[in-house]
């Protein structure tokens, strides 16, 4: 190969590189910030957002698709990370045992009710994960220069979106970067899904509703109303929100634990 040559495919790899880079970017910030808008934005909008959101998403994959095993759509070392989800699930027993001594316990009576509840919470975590893994760290693996970088980043990111809620948003910091190294580690998106499934829902079943205001963010925290109080008309129809915004899953939220403790 002549020097011209080598000196083309070099300048057309940089080229190719650098427009990689800038539409990852593009991508990275067009979708947080109808993330962050739709956090902040009440009913009727918050659907038209995060409508959009969820296309542009959709959009985005399909045009930068990374492939099934990058992105962790794989069953390898799938056994060698399932002790994530047994640490989940010890961390959520002890949850609950402590709950269950200080009386803010409220999980549902059966297993049949208990999964008519939570099932679709735990889709929903998937949904995050595939957002904070699949769409958001890989993208910023290839913007900055370490893994570790890309990791913080994507963290910190993640734990903004949970403001002003004080007990999400230090929870979901901490989960943010596990998922983070976890994802690295075995680049497996089912074991921290499942984990993120399992915690999210032992929140849900252990810390009362007016504490975490069932678990809402943005704006739906701030005119959080327990049942039976009055509501400012304009912000009666403010749909919770679980572990993270539902910045575009518009579904009714899994958790109603205020109806719950006012009941009889």
């Amino acid at each position: 190969m002549s020097e011209q040559a080598a000196a083309s495919g070099t300048v057309n790899g940089y080229e190719r590189g650098g427009h990689k880079r800038r539409r990852d970017l593009l991508e990275f910030c067009v979708t947080y910030g109808l993330i962050a808008i739709a956090v902040w934005t009440p009913l009727p909008w918050q659907r038209w957002l995060s409508l959009a959101a969820l296309i542009w998403v959709l959009l985005a994959t399909w045009l930068s698709f990374d492939g099934w095993r990058v992105m962790g759509f794989r069953v390898t070392h799938f056994w060698r990370a399932l002790w994530v989800v047994a640490a989940a699930l010890l961390l959520a027993a002890a949850a609950a045992c402590v709950a269950a001594w200080l009386g803010t316990l409220h999980a549902p009576g059966s297993a049949a009710l208990f999964l008519a509840r939570y099932w679709s919470y735990t889709i929903w975590a998937f949904l995050q994960e595939f957002l904070l893994l699949n769409f958001f760290l890989l993208r910023l693996l290839r913007l900055l220069p370490s893994r570790t970088a890309a990791a913080m980043v994507a963290t910190g990111l993640f734990a903004l979106v949970h403001l002003p809620n004080p007990i999400l948003t230090p929870l979901t910091f901490l989960w943010g970067y596990a998922a983070c190294l976890i994802f690295l580690r075995y680049r497996n998106i089912y074991m921290p899904a499942l984990a993120h499934a399992i915690l999210g829902i032992c929140i849900a079943v252990t810390i009362p509703g007016p504490v975490d205001h069932n678990m809402r963010v943005g704006l739906g925290y701030l005119t959080y109303r327990q049942h039976g109080r009055p509501q400012p008309s304009d912000h009666r129809s403010q749909i919770d929100q679980t572990v993270s915004t539902r910045a575009w899953v518009t579904a009714e939220a899994p958790t109603r634990r205020s109806l719950r403790q006012a009941r009889p």
